[in-house]
């Protein structure tokens, strides 16, 4: 069972009802009766958290056909262990940033269904496709992105519950259309790759955007404050004590590992505020794996 799965696990057993709740479904697991294997499906989809512990305990059985059917059900409830997931992505170092999100997400929740969020998306970008009336300069395509996403359907930074985990969850910053920085910038770069425009993740020191750098003058989109543009000349303020001259690459894109590094420490930090260590802890060792894999690249 993966570490995820476990302290999941732990909290569920810290009650012994979970085991007598689902000792009669361990029964059902190799029943071929279409109607027993949809009320089955049924009742771990209704109990999705304690599903997940159910099956990957079962997947580990003495009796290797109900281990067999376990894993199956797992498989295509697409109940994966995502803490493994993730660290197989870490170190196969093949990122891409919406793959490379949504495994992030599995890891705290394994359950959550990828297709309406990936379809969601495919949406938001189907409505700004309807607004696009080609040929369009690339600040007239983000007018219309900020237009669907800000004005239509109502996305927001999260203010009073900045501190919120799920902020940094992209599913869930989808359900609930506000979240940080980071967050609504992939989502803005995601919709903008399904409309073929181009845009890149900028991680500057304590406000993290989006830049366009498809003209001979880049620009830059902040989504938290609702798709607001900024030339050059105009994103100092955002460095603080740095000048644009001192920033370096501050202004320059940063790559998918670095800003999954940033999300999970972002994470790090909200469920310690939580007083919830071992999530915390779990995204301290993805960072150490992404460091890891880092210094072997460049040592290679």
């Amino acid at each position: 069972m993966g570490e995820g799965a476990t302290m999941i696990s732990m909290e569920i057993h810290d009650n012994d009802q979970f085991a007598r709740r689902w000792k009669p479904f361990r029964s059902l697991l190799d029943d071929e009766s279409p109607l027993v294997r949809k009320a089955l499906l049924d009742q771990l989809k209704a109990n999705a958290e304690e599903g997940v512990v159910f099956l990957r305990e079962m997947s580990d059985d003495e009796d290797p056909l109900l281990a067999r059917h376990a894993q199956d059900l797992i498989k295509s409830l697409g109940w994966l262990d995502g803490v493994s997931g993730f660290m197989d992505f870490i170190r196969s170092q093949r990122y891409e940033l919406e793959t490379g999100w949504f495994l992030l997400d599995r890891t705290v929740y394994p359950s959550f269904e990828l297709s309406s969020a990936t379809l969601f998306l495919d949406k938001l970008s189907d409505r700004c496709r309807e607004l696009l009336t080609p040929p369009m300069l690339p600040l007239e395509i983000c007018s219309v992105m900020n237009r669907v996403l800000f004005h239509e359907y109502g996305f927001r930074g999260a203010g009073k519950d900045f501190e919120n985990p799920q902020n940094s969850f992209l599913h869930r910053v989808l359900e609930r259309r506000k979240g940080l920085p980071i967050t609504l910038s992939v989502i803005y770069i995601l919709i903008a790759r399904r409309l073929g425009f181009d845009l890149e993740p900028i991680g500057l020191p304590g406000r993290f955007m989006v830049g366009c750098f498809s003209e001979e003058r880049p620009f830059y989109v902040d989504p938290w404050s609702g798709g607001k543009i900024y030339e050059v000349d105009q994103i100092e303020e955002f460095l603080g004590d740095y000048s644009i001259e001192d920033s370096g690459s501050a202004l320059l894109p940063i790559t998918v590992a670095d800003t999954l590094v940033r999300g999970c420490r972002n994470l790090i930090h909200h469920y310690l505020k939580a007083e919830d260590p071992e999530k915390s802890g779990l995204f301290t060792t993805f960072v150490l794996e992404f460091e890891r894999i880092q210094r072997i690249a460049a040592s290679a």
